[in-house]
Order: structure tokens, then sequence, then C-alpha cells
């Protein structure tokens, strides 16, 4: 399906009118310059590790000098790479701003060590006293709060710097042969009557087709792909798995998952009570998977019908349309997100056309104050119209962010997705009242197609990462025992939905979020932040008013206080499972329309 609309690209021209340009060749030196001057600041006030020290005009002084000007440097080192970044996104062979980016890189080397310095001498200051006299650290004290408990976990200086540098080739170097192995990794297969050895991506892609013989042969490639290239993907598993054992326990954290929870704002109670009501909801999906197969004329789903399409939609939504259709929409919940949303699509912040060296995907990156730009693919369909409202969801939230400093701007993962999912469901709730069933069925099977992956499989990655970890304790893993726990994972969560016989065993090698020794558990926190959103419309559709009252200022505190604090403004306790539970019942709604509509279309 095409669009015959030409699509708009975005205008960086209001940063700097080129990447050749004076400006922003004056605009590159100062923001390097800008970092040098900040660490010789660093220095002079010896910001790092320190022992305690009693908090007096003199250290208040300097803690507002400091701070002030450590805000006001990641502010503008954002501008100017999210700048360079939009070029890189649209164009991968662009080599200038390549070099630029590579030429930035030390600098932004620089400043993280700066920020691990910050943190650390945050913890040799009596928080409370500083907070009680300066209203600069009043403004900042979830910020100093959270640098205070995160110093007590840094190890000392000289082992933080050796860790670091050790990680260039230990964890990082690992995660690199991950990546490079799999986006070089070729696999053989027959398509008709030829014998293609097309990239493991567009191997993945094929479980998209509508021809099942298509997607099992896909799936029998890459199966037998993985376990071609298995042995050093284990390698680098068990050796990045060993190294964060090791960093976790010198820095004073009782687990991996401790830290992880600590790094996304949330405790262990909540955690627990959000993964009880996902597991309650598994045969809700369960319900969802087996609609699926009757509709595809299949007893029982295999692995690689999960993405099979369903359905058939006749409408075409040209980007116009789109942009419409989202500000109405927007406008039925407040003005000024419906003013936000046309103000996007009139000062071009939206980069919507696929073309060669663009990245694929969607995201959204803040910009400068309360500009952020979209990276977009669009597609004329009501997927490509959900997408462009997600990820303004994502621009609003920057928009409301817009007030604050960088330090008070800083949001954990499990945070990030509350405007982007709240936005996605107001125009999907919308679009299946003016759509006929037939169209209902697409839309209502992409939703759950994403949630299924949100909930239950994000269930099984996380049971399979605790379970790694807490074997890697004694020794490494080999091929088979990760290919088991997977499986077992998957049966777990899965259960009847799926044919047991037709799993992914592999999915440890296919994951890339496995291969960060920075970012462990990087899976419940996409659960948190699909729960929380549609939470949170839930809560909007019981008491609207009330509900519009508190809102932006949630978004607009979401650096500054942790999950558990914000949701209590709506008196929402995340530490049961009430909560989740609410969240889980729009996607039991959905299943339940699903149901009702694909046995009318069966029939």
């Amino acid at each position: 399906m095409t669009t015959s609309q030409t699509l708009p690209h975005w205008d960086m021209t209001v940063v700097y009118p080129s990447l050749e340009s004076p400006e922003f060749v004056e605009g590159f030196g100062s923001g390097i310059q800008d970092i040098a001057d900040l660490a010789r600041l660093f220095d002079a006030h010896t910001i790092m590790e320190q022992p305690s020290q009693a908090v007096d005009d003199a250290v208040v002084q300097t803690f507002e000098t400091v701070t002030t000007r450590y805000n006001a440097v990641f502010d503008s080192i954002r501008t100017l790479v999210a700048y360079i970044n939009s070029f890189i996104l649209t164009n991968s062979q662009d080599k200038i701003a390549q070099a630029r980016m590579s030429e930035l890189q030390s600098s932004l080397v620089t400043l993280s060590l700066l920020g691990t310095r910050y943190t650390a001498w945050i913890g040799s200051l009596d928080v409370e006293a500083l907070i009680e006299q300066s209203q600069l650290a009043s403004e900042h004290a979830y910020a100093l709060h959270k640098a205070k408990e995160q110093a007590a976990h840094l190890m000392p200086q000289a082992e933080e710097s050796l860790a670091a540098e050790l990680n260039v080739s230990g964890g990082t170097a690992w995660a690199r042969l991950h990546g490079n192995v799999t986006s070089q990794l070729n696999v053989p297969i027959e398509v008709g009557r030829q014998r293609l050895t097309p990239p493991m991506s567009m191997i993945r892609n094929m479980a998209y087709d509508a021809d099942r013989s298509v997607r099992y042969r896909a799936y029998e490639a890459e199966l037998a792909g993985w376990k071609r290239v298995a042995l050093p993907l284990a390698a680098a598993l068990n050796s990045i798995k060993s190294e964060v054992l090791v960093v976790t326990q010198r820095r004073h954290w009782e687990s991996p998952l401790d830290a992880s929870l600590f790094a996304n704002s949330i405790d262990r109670q909540t955690l627990n009570a959000m993964l009880a009501a996902a597991r309650a909801s598994f045969p809700d999906f369960r319900r969802y998977l087996q609609a699926k197969a009757r509709v595809l004329g299949l007893t029982r789903l295999a692995w690689y019908d999960l993405f099979a399409p369903v359905g058939i939609s006749n409408r075409v939504w040209e980007f116009d349309e789109a942009a419409r259709f989202i500000i109405e929409q927007f406008d039925t919940y407040s003005s000024r997100l419906s003013d936000f949303a046309a103000r996007a699509f009139r000062e071009r912040w939206i980069d919507a056309e696929p073309r060669p060296g663009k990245r694929d995907g969607a995201n959204c990156v803040s910009l400068r104050k309360d500009e952020s730009r979209i990276l977009a693919n669009f597609k004329p369909t009501f997927g490509g119209v959900s997408t462009l409202a997600h990820e303004l969801g994502h621009g609003y939230h920057n928009l409301n962010l817009a007030q604050r400093t960088s330090l008070q701007r800083s949001h954990p993962m499990t945070l990030a997705e509350t405007a982007s999912i709240f936005c996605e469901t107001i125009i999907r709730q919308a679009a299946l009242k003016q759509v006929d069933e037939h169209e209902q069925i697409v839309i209502l099977e992409a939703a759950l197609q994403g949630t299924c992956q949100v909930v239950v499989d994000i269930s099984s990655r996380f049971l399979f990462e605790q379970r790694i970890f807490e074997k890697r304790k004694q020794r490494e893993l080999s091929i088979d025992e990760f290919n088991t726990l997977v499986l077992e994972a998957q049966r777990e969560t899965y259960g009847n939905g799926l044919d047991e016989s037709m799993l992914h065993p592999y999915m440890w090698a296919v994951k890339q979020h496995y291969y960060s020794s920075g970012r462990s558990f990087y899976n419940y926190p996409y659960m948190f932040g699909q729960l929380f959103g549609l939470g949170l419309y839930a809560r909007y559709q019981q008491e609207p008013e009330m509900f519009k009252r508190g809102y932006d200022e949630l978004l607009s505190s979401t650096g500054m206080a942790d999950a558990a604090t914000l949701a209590a403004r709506f008196g929402i306790d995340l530490r049961t499972e009430d909560f989740w539970r609410a969240s889980l019942d729009i996607i039991r709604r959905d299943i339940d329309q699903f149901e009702a509509l694909t046995r009318a279309y069966v029939s």
C-alpha cells in the first residue's frame, strides 16, 4: 500500500542552516569548549568523591555554581547531538554528520565521566542540609537523593575508572560482537523455486507474511541460522552476565535486578504487583491467541503464526488525513494537546518519508526547549496513524518537561512511555468507533499483537534473564541450557495459546537487550510503561476533569519523583495489583471485542 502524497521531511534549519554553515561550526566548537570548561570548573572546585563535607555557605555557593553550569551544558549538548543525529537518522551515508558525531564522541565520554564525578561529590554531602540551605537544591531534591543513594553504590574512583576502561574490551566488545554477528548473518532459504541467502532481518520479517508456508520456511531457516552462530553468542552472553554479576557485587547491590529497579525508580513490591497482575492475565491473552488461530483456520498457533496478518483493511490513511484525525481526536482530551500536535505538523517536526539510508521504525527526540523532532516511516494504514500519535505523545511529554532543568528532566524508562501510550489509546479508541467491523479487526489485532508481546513475551524474557543470572553465579551455561531456559519461560507464559512443539529456543540469541552490560533487565520497564499509560487512561475515563487537572503536572514531574509518588497524586497505589488489573481490563475488553468480531468473521 503506497501513499499518493509527498511526505514531509523535518525542518532542522531553525537550529543551524546546515552542517557546513558557519553558524554550526561555531556552535559545534562552543559545545566542545563548554564541556572542557565544565571539566575545568569541576577540577577547580574538586567535584569528585571526597570525605564527608559539612554544608556551609561556601559549599552551597559551589553547589549552585556547578549545578547551574552542569544543567546548562547538558541542555546545549542535547540540542547539538539531536541536530547532528537528525542527519544520520535520515541518511546513514551522510559522511559529514558521521564525522561530526565521531569528533564529538570523546567530549561526550568526558561529559559522562563528569556525571559520575558529580554523583560521587553529592554522595559526600549532607543532602538534607544542602536542601534546607539552597533553593536550587530544594528544586532538585529528588535528583540529589537519587545521587546520594547511587553514590553509596559507586566503587572507589580508581575502580570505577578501571571498570569503565575494561568495559570497552569486555561487555561493550561482547555486545558489539553480538551486533556484528547478527547484522551480518545471512540465512539460506527457498522462496518459490529460488534458493536465496537474505540477511537474518529479512528472514525475521517473513513472520508477517500472509502465506503460512512462507512463515514456516522462514522459521525453520531462522532457527538453523541461529544454531550456526550460537557458539560465539553463548560466549558473549556468558561473559556479559558474568561481568554484570561482578560489578553488581562490587557496588554492593544485592542483585542485578535491585540495581535495575533503582535505575527505573520502582521497588520490588511494585514490580511484584505488576508481574502478578500480568500472570493473572495470561488466560485472557491465550483467548486472544486461540481466537486468532480460529481466524487463520488453525487448531493452535505456532510461534511463526504470532505475527501473521489477520483481516483485510481497505482503508487508506493519507498523511494529511492522519494529521487531521490526530488533531481532532486529541482535542477531545484538551486543546493544549491538540494545539501541540497541530504545531508539530505545521512547523515540520516530523520526518515521515521512508527512503534509502533512513533508519527504520520511529522515535521522538527532544530538540530544544519545548520542541521535539519525530522520525517516522509513514505507511498509509491505521498503524501509521497510531505510530504518529504515539510519538507525538513523547513530544507532548517533552513539552511538559520544557520548564525543567536537565537534571529535573531525566526520567527512567518506566515513565518514558506514559504520554505516548495515553495518546495512542485516545486514537485507537476513536478509530474503533468510526470504522467498519473488518477494519476494527485489523486495528484490534495490531493492538493485541503488540500488548501480547509487551505482557506475555516480556514476562518470558524477564523469567529467562532472572534464571540466567542465578545459574551464571555458579558456572558458564551451554547452548542447550540457554535453549532449555528459553523454552521453559515460553511454556510458562504462552501456555496453551501456542503449540508447545513450535516455540523459539534461540530467542536468547535474537534479543540484543540481553547483551547490554549497562542495562540488565531491559524488559519489564516496557511492560510498566504500557500498563502505566493504560492505567492512567482508565483513570481519565473514570474522572476526566480531575485527571486533566493533574496530568500535565505529572508529566512535568517524571524526573522529580519516583513512580509510586507520582501515581499517588491520582490516588493510585502501584504496590497493589488493583491498578495493574485496571490497566489489563482495557486489554481484556479489546480481547472480548476481538473474539466477538472474529467469531462472526469465521462464521
